[in-house]
């Protein structure tokens, strides 16, 4: 059975472009990580540095349900 929340990897956020030539470069900010619903299937608004201070967050929303 799959918990209720769980740790994905953020998904990166565009911040900028630069153009070399004729293409362009998107320019992301570094990936933390997010919490998923899985009841929901969605992710939460909260995005986390690192994994271990997510998977905290996630035991205890797991534990509030």
């Amino acid at each position: 059975m799959l918990s209720h929340f769980f740790v994905v990897p953020a998904i990166p956020k565009e911040s900028g472009a630069t153009r070399n030539g004729v293409r362009f470069y998107c320019q992301t900010e570094p990936i933390g990580f997010d919490i998923y619903d899985n009841v929901e299937k969605r992710r939460l608004p909260l995005t986390f540095p690192s994994s271990g201070e997510a998977e905290d967050e996630c035991r205890r929303l797991n534990h509030s349900v």
